[in-house]
Parts: C-alpha cells; structure tokens; sequence
C-alpha cells in the first residue's frame, strides 16, 4: 500500500494520477501533523523539503515520521548538504541567505553530521548516509535524470518564460559558486525499538 501526503489539494491531484492499483491514495495534509495513526507505516519517504524548513520544522516533521513508523521502519530523505561537517557558520549562513534569495523560499540546508544528529534525536540509527555533488540543474544531469524530450520541454519553456529563466539560472548560479560546500544527500534511518 502506499498513502502520500500533499499539503494542497492540486499536488494531491497531480500525484493521484500516477497511483494505478489498489490501495494506493494521496491524502491533503501537513508533513507535521498527517493525521494519520502511530506506528502503522514501515516506510516513509521525504523528497527535498526539510531543507526549505526552519529548524522548529524540520524536527516536527522528523518527529512525526518517527510516529507514523512501526519499530524497525525505515525512514528516507534526500536534501542539500553543506559541507565539510566542520563549515565555518558565517560560511552556512552565506550559502542559505544565496539559497533563499534565489528560489524565494528560505533553504536552511545542514551538513551530514547535523542531519543524522536530527534523525539520530528523534530514534533512528543511520544507516546509509551517501552525498553526491550539486548538479541538480548542469545540462548533462538534467538529460539523464529527465530525458531528452522532457529536457527539451524545460527549456522551451525556459526560452519563453524570462521571470523562470532568470530564477532557475540564478539558482545554478548559485550551486555553482558554492559548488565545494553545496551537495545532495541520501540518508535511511531505522527507527530503533524500544528497550
């Protein structure tokens, strides 16, 4: 089974039409307060939104992961990384502040060492941790990640759309000078049983 869970009722839609089967459903709801019962999922999944979350956020969101799994569940994410570990604050301050002005959201990305302190807080033990390098919006990533005609597809849209041309490429501009502190991160935690 699988149950997603959109913050708004358009992106519930959008996911609803990729669910082919039974039980499979995309409820309208908040990462921090889903609604749904303890202890009934073994997996859960979170895809690039701790990192535009503040902290008070980021650790109600953990924290409801860490209700909804049952003992020995695992929990997935994937967000930016500073690093190395040992960033210099003024340095993550920085990169945020770059981050925020351009895609309008404030970003608040950690290092990997503060992203398995968050998990490792609300009762997981990180189990595969892996960084990768930010070439989330570089032509030749985006073609393998998308494919070719849907690579095509953005950048027509690119070419007639100036207001997204110039976010999106601020973005890369960004990524691109930070570069040696600014990466990608996978980490699965298990939620640890109770002693």
């Amino acid at each position: 089974s699988y149950i997603g869970v959109e913050r708004d009722e358009n992106a519930a839609r959008q996911v609803r039409r990729y669910l082919n089967g039974p039980d499979r459903q995309c409820l309208v709801g908040r990462a921090e307060a889903t609604g749904l019962p303890d202890g009934t999922a073994s997996v859960v999944f979170g895809e690039a939104m701790l990192s535009m979350q503040t902290a008070v956020h980021k650790e109600a969101i953990v924290a409801e992961a860490a209700r909804l799994l049952k003992p020995g569940g695992r929990y997935g994410i994937h967000e930016l990384c500073l690093v190395p570990n040992n960033l210099a604050e003024s340095t993550k301050s920085e990169i945020s502040q770059a981050l925020s002005k351009s895609i309008h959201v404030g970003a608040r990305p950690l290092t990997l060492g503060e992203w398995s302190d968050l998990l490792e807080k609300h009762g997981f033990t990180v189990d595969t941790p892996a960084t990768a390098p930010m070439h989330l919006l570089e032509p030749g990533r985006f073609i393998r990640d998308e494919g070719l005609a849907r690579s095509l597809r953005f950048v027509w849209r690119l070419m007639t759309r100036p207001a997204a041309r110039r976010r999106i490429l601020a973005m890369r501009a960004v990524f691109r000078t930070y570069a040696e502190h600014i990466g990608g991160i996978t980490l699965v935690g298990t939620k640890r049983v109770a002693a």
